[in-house]
């Protein structure tokens, strides 16, 4: 699991993102990867409780919501974007 935050001095984020977003919270979502059995990864992406919610496409995740995403996946924490690129090995 990644924790995916705003960065802040103290807090302990995998992703650290250095904005000056007050809507993205400092542990807003995780991302979980995994290898497939063909040596590719599988990306989920869950809301960590956030207080703005994290929306994948437009949609927004449910509370308990652990959803797929694949290479362009197109993330929104707060007022910042993200887009997923895999890893191309």
């Amino acid at each position: 699991d990644n924790v995916i935050g705003r960065r802040n001095k103290g807090d302990e984020v995998d992703i650290p993102i250095e904005t000056n977003d007050p809507s993205m919270d400092r542990r807003h979502c995780i991302i979980n990867v995994k290898r497939n059995k063909g040596n590719g990864y599988i990306y989920t992406v869950r809301d960590n409780d956030s207080i703005t919610g994290t929306f994948v496409m437009n949609e927004i995740l449910g509370a308990k919501d652990r959803l797929r995403i694949e290479d362009g996946t197109v993330i929104t924490l707060g007022a910042t974007t993200l887009i997923l690129h895999d890893v191309k090995e």
